[in-house]
């Protein structure tokens, strides 16, 4: 099975439903948005679908709309408040993201809250491999993304004023629990034995000792804008899912690229990492302890931290499976998703085999 994972790239006109009253958007805009001066041009990117997102073009400058979705959404979800406060805290300490100019929590300019941020030009790898980047400048975009990652994992969240954007500490347990929760009450979605092995391993196997840093939650080659001729990280996208948690556990979820099958996700498994320049991921693991200013991951501790990311993934499309079979998502890629659960649950068992 081949997926084009390039499908979510670039704009198109705005969708039936999604659709706002631009003039009221100027008009906040003039009174929120330092030099802002208009006419706009508004079209919505192809991806966004959890929180839509628009490309605002005006004749001196481009921006970028974020909003909630339009009509009533579950308590505490689409926070885009929570995007623009964790961007402007990282902002000012200078990692790098949009800078945002404004968010509306007015529910009657365009009919949900927003925000708005800068438009980054650059490029976003949606193939891990980076094919148009040559053989001898591989391992420096990936270095790019190591340091990028290590550095957000050296701030203390007290110091960002994000002391409060979660809840600290024990976020293996809390993650478990909640995943496993909603893995039994799919009743549609149905059984497997592997990820009913993981629901009960994985809480005894938990790795001694607990940290909280700020994490990203989807740190993917994907959700990055690079510069367009630099192995340099302009902007870190998709902050939707970032919340105070384990930093050993977003980079492995970062990691697993190196054991993902590419058309589930952006990655290299199967990929002959020598031949394409890329490092391997006991090396890559290393560097990042070094980035990161932390002692080396000990082998357990790492093979758990990717059996729970994959058994985490693994319940996000058991989900999603349980959506396609009671007729609520059933769009080509949710069925593809659904179909990549049995592989996802593998490699989730297979990580937690070398545990043992």
């Amino acid at each position: 099975m081949s997926v084009d994972l390039s499908a979510n790239a670039g704009t198109s006109p705005v969708r039936e439903g999604y659709r706002f009253d631009e003039a009221r958007l100027a008009a906040w805009m003039e009174g929120h948005v330092a030099d802002f001066a208009g006419p706009i041009r508004v079209a919505q990117f192809k991806g966004g679908q959890s929180n839509p997102t628009y490309r605002l073009d005006t004749p001196g400058r481009s921006y970028v709309l974020r909003r909630k979705p339009p009509g009533p959404v579950l308590k505490g979800a689409h926070a885009v408040e929570r995007e623009a406060r964790v961007l402007g805290a990282l902002g000012k300490a200078n990692f790098p993201v949009a800078r945002v100019y404004g968010l509306c929590t007015d529910d009657s300019v365009i009919g949900s809250w927003f925000y708005v941020m800068d438009m980054v030009e650059g490029r976003i790898f949606w193939d891990a491999t980076f094919p148009d980047v040559g053989r001898d400048e591989r391992a420096t975009y990936f270095d790019a993304m190591n340091r990028t990652i290590a550095a957000l994992h050296r701030f203390q969240p007290e110091a960002l004023g994000l002391g409060d954007y979660g809840r600290p500490g024990n976020y293996f347990e809390r993650q478990i629990a909640r995943w496993s929760k909603q893995y039994l009450e799919d009743e549609a979605a149905g059984r497997d034995p592997g990820m009913d092995r993981l629901i009960e391993w994985l809480p005894t196997a938990i790795p001694a000792g607990d940290e909280t840093r700020l994490v990203h939650g989807d740190f993917r080659c994907d959700n990055m804008i690079f510069h367009p001729h630099e192995p340099r990280i302009l902007a870190v996208l998709d902050w939707e899912l970032s919340t105070l948690g384990h930093p050993l556990a977003d980079f492995a979820y970062h990691a697993m690229m190196f054991r993902m099958p590419p058309d589930i996700v952006a990655g290299l498994g199967g990929a002959d990492l020598q031949a394409l320049g890329i490092p391997d991921e006991h090396a890559y693991r290393d560097t990042y302890c070094r980035h990161a200013g932390r002692p080396p991951i000990s082998e357990a501790d790492y093979a758990f931290c990717i059996a729970f990311n994959f058994f985490r993934l693994a319940a996000i499309f058991h989900g999603i499976k349980g959506r396609v079979i009671r007729g609520n998502a059933a769009s080509a890629h949710a069925r593809e998703r659904a179909a990549s659960l049995p592989r996802l649950i593998a490699l989730a068992v297979e990580s937690m085999e070398l545990c043992r």
